[in-house]
């Protein structure tokens, strides 16, 4: 079986929202699990917003947020840091 490749983000803008997610998930110490759990979203969904390949849509980012305990301003606000 060959190795398993990476797909890179699908842009710069997802890789840092992603990357601004799993920060602050970090920061809490929950893993992708819990999170997807109190966001009431599939992990899979996490995943692939954490490494860009997924564009979530409003609602989602709010879910994210409040499971976060933060704003989708905040997070917005953090990926363009990032970026």
């Amino acid at each position: 079986m060959p190795p398993r490749r990476h797909k890179p983000a699908r842009s710069p803008d997802l890789a840092a929202l992603g990357e601004a997610i799993r920060r602050l998930r970090l920061e809490m110490g929950i893993s992708q699990e819990v999170l997807a759990e109190r966001a009431d979203t599939d992990l899979s969904q996490v995943g692939g917003i954490e490494r860009g390949r997924r564009n979530p849509s409003y609602t989602t980012l709010r879910k994210l947020a409040a499971a976060l305990e933060t704003t989708v301003g905040a997070i917005a606000s953090l990926a363009d840091e990032i970026r």
